[in-house]
């Protein structure tokens, strides 16, 4: 299976000369927690990231429309191509902390964003059938059987 087909459809992607205003507005559009930032051929120059926000931004005092992504982005020393498996994408992943990893082609340009939650996602049914049977000793059990909802604060209670 490609990589490709587990990534979001339409990646994420801000031009370096975008704002770190710009980058947080297409995050936030497109309910991701990075965006590939470009350059004006469309390769990759480097990531920002949610992290990026929290750590380099949130307490800086900088305006996020006056400053530029690219001061603020994290650069890309590894990207995966349609050829990585996801066993190969995940081991980078895990071992430079990355929560995403771009998929490019041989020029660099992004075909799309890897994230750990896409991984997830893709495996949730197998994971879930490997946890349940590693816990249980009395055979297959709803997936749900012993989940208990808490009801929310503005939630009254019967």
């Amino acid at each position: 299976m490609s990589l490709l087909e587990w990534c979001d459809e339409g990646p994420a992607i801000v031009s370096v000369l975008a704002s770190v205003e710009d980058a947080v507005n297409t995050m936030l559009e497109k309910d991701v927690g990075a965006v590939a930032v470009i350059d004006e051929q469309g390769i990759v120059a480097g990531m920002f990231t949610e992290r990026d926000v929290l750590a380099k931004f949130a307490l800086s005092g900088r305006d996020a429309k006056a400053t530029p992504v690219r001061e603020l982005m994290s650069p890309m020393v590894e990207m995966a191509t349609d050829d990585t498996t996801a066993a190969e994408a995940l081991k980078v992943m895990l071992e430079r902390h990355y929560r995403h990893l771009p998929v490019v082609d041989a020029r660099g340009k992004v075909l799309g964003i890897l994230s750990i939650r896409n991984i997830l996602e893709a495996r949730i049914d197998d994971l879930l059938d490997e946890l349940d049977s590693k816990t249980s000793d009395s055979g297959p059990k709803s997936k749900r059987e012993n989940v208990i909802q808490i009801p929310s604060p503005s939630t009254p209670r019967p």
